[in-house]
């Protein structure tokens, strides 16, 4: 998933480059919320991941 954040992140960046705002700010955002899920997936799999196992 954090392959997908870079992805749109690199698009916003190139379309910002070459005017196209409405394209840039919508990759930018689509980039903003796989990040913030990808945060929360990464920490939930490390609070998972320290239990003992019973």
């Amino acid at each position: 998933m954090l392959n997908w954040v870079v992805i749109f992140l690199i698009l916003a960046l190139v379309a910002g480059v070459f005017g196209f705002g409405g394209i840039a700010a919508g990759a930018a955002g689509i980039a903003k919320i796989l990040f913030f899920v990808f945060l929360v997936l990464l920490i939930i799999s490390f609070i998972k991941g320290r239990r003992p196992a019973a």
